[in-house]
């Protein structure tokens, strides 16, 4: 079983294998990321992506942050289709292999890895593992909870799946390690000064899309129907999708029939109701309360993007075809349900047909990096063009974010509004917003300005001392004083959170690598 896993895996991601650093709309990844305050979510923006980039700026201190990301990515579509594989309650090879692919091969992984989602991919991941231990020992389902914890997103995910598998009799453990690990960016984000409220027309730009004639539920259920057309492999567009997405749903509910264990039945209920979030601003009525949700309710915005809840959907629809195939066991029925996945999604495989490759970063990047290394001058930076999103040259012009906030050795101030079809979605970082106002930079602690080209617009350098020139990134010094940058959130309770979380993490590693753990264990078996 390994071997298909490992076989799937070096389909999809054998050409970007090697040096070089595959960047592609949010996912960045820089030679060694380091540890400030963003990192904690203690800067002026909501906390987004933590604690993974404190956790990136710990490993790529000690490993090359492209051998990191070539792991993180390999292990994610290895790891994924082998747990389910594994959960699957049938000791038939063949049936475990449909599962595999069932969960491995699928529009949500394509999508999200063109859209560079590389924390929802580890999130996946685990969602059969925590399920698994959900229902074993407390140690093992903390790890089993570790690699989609990295975002608030991928921290809902995994936590869904642990409660709901575990049942109502392990609630007493679920929710407490769900709320441990998930603390980090709970604490900061609940302590935060930025506004946590979303924009209603938010929900509409984010909604999902139909990727053919069946409109945006079948193509949910199908588990893509990702808001951004960019990023949808070519081959969605097929018009059988539909017939064979109505088909799959049948087949996986018949089969999820034979699964008598009761963790079944509420992860089926999970993913339908992932399918209900990812659909609901699709709806008549769904889009309006969404839209209330996330304009009044802290947080809200998490929902926004509802697409990706349909990972929950995911591993039951793959558990239910698998063991819906296995009771017919007949060899061209599971050798027609391992090849129809890979045949309607062929474009998933060779870095999504060829549009993602490993790119180097120039050595501009490098001596900006250096040079603010060095300088004792105070100040954070801004980049300029004002945006969060770059085309860059020396990247085939694709679509990324700007890594400057990871790559840089100081706390960077980028613009938060996001463009979904021409239409903008305010930000919700007051220091950047701020800087859109014009208000002056040394005021605003801000004491670098890092012009990035390659972005056409144009950046008005007047009144600033130049520091750096290179082929594609300008340095320059803000005159006049520097003022400190805004007061995040309170640095106690986010430190504790994290304490908490790593050293639940820790105990767990230590409890089942001494011999406590592993006679605990035994005795438990022995006493079954």
């Amino acid at each position: 079983m390994p071997g298909v896993c490992l076989g799937m895996a070096l389909l999809v991601l054998g050409p970007l294998l090697g040096r070089g650093f595959v960047l592609t709309y949010d996912m960045v990844f820089t030679p060694r990321q380091f540890l400030l305050a963003d990192a904690f979510g203690l800067g002026s923006a909501l906390p987004r992506s933590v604690p993974a980039d404190a956790v990136m700026a710990a490993v790529t201190s000690l490993v090359p942050g492209d051998l990191v990301q070539q792991v993180l990515l390999f292990g994610a579509l290895f790891a994924g289709p082998l747990g389910a594989a594994r959960l699957v309650p049938s000791e038939a090879i063949g049936v475990r292999v449909v599962a595999a692919v069932s969960y491995g091969w699928t529009a949500y992984l394509a999508e999200r890895l063109v859209m560079g989602h590389w924390p929802y991919l580890l999130a996946y991941a685990a969602l059969p593992w925590v399920v698994t231990a959900s229902r074993s020992g407390t140690a093992r389902l903390v790890l089993a909870c570790v690699p989609g914890i990295l975002t608030p997103t991928g921290g809902i995910l995994v936590a869904g799946a642990a409660i709901v598998g575990g049942g109502t009799r392990r609630l007493r453990v679920t929710v407490p390690v769900a709320l441990v690990l998930n603390a980090p960016w709970l604490v900061a984000a609940l302590s935060h000064t930025a506004n946590s409220l979303s924009t209603e027309d938010g929900v509409a730009a984010f909604a999902a899309r139909g990727e053919t004639w069946g409109g945006p539920v079948l193509s949910v259920l199908g588990l893509g129907g990702i808001w951004n057309a960019e990023v949808v492999p070519g081959s969605r567009g097929n018009p059988v999708l539909p017939v064979v997405t109505v088909l799959t749903v049948a087949v996986a509910l018949l089969g999820l029939r034979e699964i008598r264990e009761r963790w079944a039945r509420r992860i089926t209920l999970l993913g339908a109701f992932g399918v209900l979030l990812a659909a609901l601003p699709t709806v008549p009525g769904g889009g309006e309360l969404l839209g209330w949700t996330v304009a009044n309710v802290p947080g809200g915005g998490l929902l926004r993007d509802s697409q990706k809840w349909v990972a929950w959907w995911a591993l039951p629809a793959a558990l239910g075809v698998a063991m819906a195939v296995g009771r017919l066991n007949r060899k061209a029925v599971l050798a027609a349900a391992v090849a129809v996945p890979v045949l309607l999604l062929p474009d998933f495989a060779f870095g999504a047909w060829g549009r993602l490759h490993p790119v180097e970063y120039p050595a501009d990047w490098a001596a900006v990096r250096d040079i603010l290394a060095r300088d004792d001058r105070v100040g954070d930076v801004v980049t300029m063009p004002f945006g969060a999103f770059r085309q860059f040259g020396w990247n085939a012009d694709r679509t990324q974010l700007d890594p400057a906030p990871r790559f840089l050795p100081r706390s960077t101030v980028v613009d938060d509004t996001l463009y979904v079809n021409g239409r903008a979605l305010a930000g919700e970082d007051p220091r950047a917003a701020a800087v859109r106002r014009g208000e002056p930079l040394g005021r605003l602690g801000i004491g670098w300005v890092l012009v990035e080209r390659g972005t056409p617009s144009h950046v008005d350098t007047a009144g600033l001392e130049p520091v750096y020139r290179g082929r594609w990134l300008d340095l320059y010094r803000v005159g006049g004083p520097v003022g400190d940058p805004p007061d995040g959130p309170p640095v106690a309770p986010v430190l504790v959170a994290f304490v908490a979380a790593g050293s639940l993490i820790l105990f767990s590693l230590l409890w089942l690598a001494l011999p406590t753990g592993r006679l605990t264990a035994l005795h438990r078996r022995g006493q079954e």
